[in-house]
């Protein structure tokens, strides 16, 4: 069997898993697809941090919970489909989440925005 360098194609010698046939190899490996990532995870960030401040934003500091307008939120551009995890409560209801906010539809025209409290 003929192993290959994953980065500069030079013959492998040594043990059966090794991927890489230097160290300069493998931390060039590993820097590239940390750029990579952050290239990708900056834009998406972005928006999270957006969808937070809209949020803020339309709930106030003092409030807990508030139901608004849809449109409200889409006004702002708020990205409905960019949120860091789901829940779904007792009730079967879906809650999605920014960091310490989270909304739920609550009609077709209204959503349910909520706030997580540190205790």
């Amino acid at each position: 069997m003929n192993r290959r360098c994953k980065i500069c194609k030079n013959k492998l010698v040594g043990r059966s898993d090794k991927i890489f046939c230097s160290v300069k190899c493998k931390s060039y490996y590993h820097f590239r697809l940390a750029q990579v990532t952050k290239v990708a995870s900056r834009e998406i960030d972005g928006y999270l941090h957006r969808n937070r401040s809209i949020l803020l934003e339309v709930m106030g500091k003092n409030k807990s919970q508030i139901k608004i307008k849809k449109i409200v939120l889409q006004r702002k551009r708020f990205k409905f489909n960019f949120h860091t995890h789901i829940t779904v409560n007792k009730r079967g209801k879906t809650y999605h989440h920014v960091y310490d906010f989270a909304w739920m539809a609550f009609s077709d025209d209204e959503v349910l925005i909520v706030r997580k409290r540190n205790k």
